[in-house]
């Protein structure tokens, strides 16, 4: 029954506030949702805690396995984690609302709560068909909750680009569960495992990659990703938290609860790797060119998503350990990224880091989240981030992917770079290259974003503090847990066999691994490189502000100051020429995105072809 509340409870909740909210003060609207995402937080804890030793398993409508037509819901440890996670950032997001927004209508929290339901269901869920229709409700609902703010033309933009992209996903992953009924006559994952064991084939290879599109635009893999920063530039801050924190890791885990479920050892993976790959590089290059806050955070979420991506490709279960540790790291940093940005916008009105120079210093406990926060997504131990780079490295070092941990290194250093620089420049004062002073431009540039409360708070809450805090805390903390277990439950996760007797036996089966160890001297020098590379990119993104000094004899210096200036202006000219045509390719035209999902398809079946 566990389970079957944890999905009913918060759809239930939604429907009555929906139905009454209107009539209900805004503390009574804010008190149910928020102790609804409480008691589902405690019964994914519950389930979590019981998932290693009983068998967290029940089947929807009275109908058992071996019917073809039963309902499973199925509780793995793996899968029990993400379901907490997902509760855990609910609660935070709900948390931080009570006090961000001032006028609010119910239906926000009802969706919420839908969402929140959705994600838990598409967790526990072992059925394809409704897998998919947990993750289309999900999609419906962030469709809502992106365009919130309707009165606003980019917010109609965004959600318009975020709709369709994400339709155009569903599409083809139902056409992809249609081949896959075709040929098995089943739609549970365990039982379509059974029956293609050791039957590779083209129509195999197709319905995975059809399968898969749709999770990997959840994921935001390059060339998927476009609707991921427009969508977050104008959802509201708390719906950040989800997307980045729990949506996009969604879209991760369905590629790997597909692959292990059903498709393993007949497909291979080395289309996930090398679409990883490129959302680690382009999503960290995007990073660092931007200046609206929120959209940094986006591309810094593309680029990690990348990582954990490559980890899933790896395809082993010390990789997934290494994954699931990253996963929960990132997840916790990053919602508190969001939040911290969130009180910057209430405050100051904007998230224009040129906008916002030197206006920080009334904000600490702000400024240390973000300068934390920071530090955690370079691989700052403890944190859940330096373990997940440190065992997923090894794993892969022992399939030869060698490259993967110069690749880790780059990308986390840059977009823990671009963070620090917006540290530097709101907290400390630090100029951006090319800015004269505070605010210069801001408004032209067109990244001023719209006010999210209609009016400012002298001084942030510590309701609106506190989840930050407490997500960052969590996000440090991952790291922490102890390897045995992270590994023994990744090894049944990735154990095809151990999930079919879970789901159709009601058995728990113990595959022997060997403990996830995240603190050894490779994983901790590579922690320190990546924390000395992210001080390098973000004290190369601005500069200080020269004192007044005497004039120099000009003679002297005229020459050599006119190489600099050439070759400074060369390197300008460079840069500037594949900054344009990186913005160019995130043009915000939806027709472009779908040119683009197009030729990623036929990329991920060239790649996901047997030669």
């Amino acid at each position: 029954m566990i389970l079957q509340a944890t999905v009913a409870l918060p759809v239930l909740v939604a429907a009555l506030l929906a139905a009454a909210g209107r009539w209900l003060p805004r503390p009574a609207v804010d008190t149910a949702a928020l102790a609804t995402a409480a008691a589902v937080t405690a019964l994914t804890a519950l389930t979590l805690a019981r998932a290693p030793r009983r068998p967290q398993v029940t089947w929807l409508g009275g109908w058992g396995p071996g019917t073809g037509v039963g309902i499973p819901l199925a509780a793995d440890p793996l899968a029990a984690a993400l379901a907490l996670l997902a509760a855990v950032l609910t609660l935070a997001a709900l948390a931080f609302s009570w006090r961000y927004f001032t006028e609010i209508q119910a239906i926000f929290h009802a969706l919420i709560l839908v969402f929140l339901a959705s994600m838990c269901a598409f967790v526990y869920t072992g059925d394809l068909f409704d897998a998919f229709v947990f993750f289309e409700l999900m999609s419906v609902v962030a469709f809502a909750l992106t365009g919130y703010r309707s009165e606003e033309p980019s917010t109609v933009h965004g959600a318009l680009n975020f709709g369709i992209v994400q339709s155009l996903g569903a599409y083809l992953t139902l056409a992809g569960i249609a081949l896959v009924y075709g040929r098995t006559g089943q739609l549970g994952l365990a039982a379509i495992g059974v029956h293609l064991a050791g039957r590779p084939g083209a129509l195999v290879t197709a319905a995975f990659v059809l399968i898969c599109t749709g999770y990997l635009v959840k994921a935001a893999a390059v060339p998927f990703h476009f609707w991921l920063a427009d969508a977050h530039a104008v959802a509201p801050t708390p719906v950040c938290v989800l997307f980045s924190g729990a949506m996009v890791e969604l879209g991760v885990y369905g590629v790997a609860r597909t692959y292990w479920a059903v498709f393993a050892g007949l497909v291979p993976l080395r289309a996930v790797a090398v679409l990883g790959a490129a959302a680690a590089l382009l999503g960290a290059a995007m990073c660092v060119l931007q200046h609206h806050i929120k959209r940094l955070l986006a591309y810094s979420t593309i680029s990690h998503a990348g990582l954990l991506l490559i980890g899933v490709a790896a395809g082993t279960p010390g990789a997934l350990s290494g994954t699931a540790y990253y996963l929960a790291g990132h997840a916790g940093v990053k919602g508190a990224l969001f939040l911290a940005a969130g009180a910057l916008l209430n405050r100051h009105r904007s998230v224009d880091a040129r906008d916002l120079r030197g206006r920080g210093r009334g904000m600490p406990i702000t400024g240390a989240v973000f300068l934390v926060g920071a530090l955690c997504l370079a691989g700052l131990p403890p944190s859940g981030l330096f373990a997940g780079h440190s065992v997923t490295e090894h794993a892969v070092l022992e399939r030869g992917w060698w490259w993967f941990t110069p690749l880790s290194i780059a990308a986390s250093a840059v977009t823990a770079g671009a963070v620090l620089r917006v540290w530097l420049v709101v907290w400390r004062g630090r100029s951006l290259p090319g800015e004269p002073g505070a605010g210069a431009g801001a408004g032209a540039r067109g990244e001023r974003e719209g006010p999210e409360t209609p009016f400012t708070l002298r001084s942030i809450p510590w309701i609106m503090v506190a989840p930050a805090v407490a997500l960052l805390a969590a996000g440090l903390a991952t790291g922490l847990l102890p390897g045995g277990p992270v590994a023994d439950a990744a090894a049944v996760f990735a154990d095809r066999g151990a999930y079919a007797a879970l789901v159709l036996d009601g058995r728990i089966t113990h595959p022997h691994t060997p403990p996830a160890e995240p603190w050894t001297a490779a994983g901790l020098a590579g922690a320190a490189v990546t924390l000395l590379l992210a001080l390098a990119v973000a004290a190369g993104g601005v500069r200080r502000t020269a004192p007044t000094r005497a004039a120099a004899p000009a003679r002297a210096t005229a020459p050599a100051a006119a190489r600099a200036a050439l070759g400074r202006a060369a390197l300008r000219r460079a840069t500037g020429a594949a900054t344009r045509r990186l913005h160019d390719l995130h043009s915000g035209d939806v027709s472009d995105y779908a040119a683009w999902l197009t030729a990623g398809v036929a990329v991920l079946a060239l790649l996901t072809a047997r030669f």
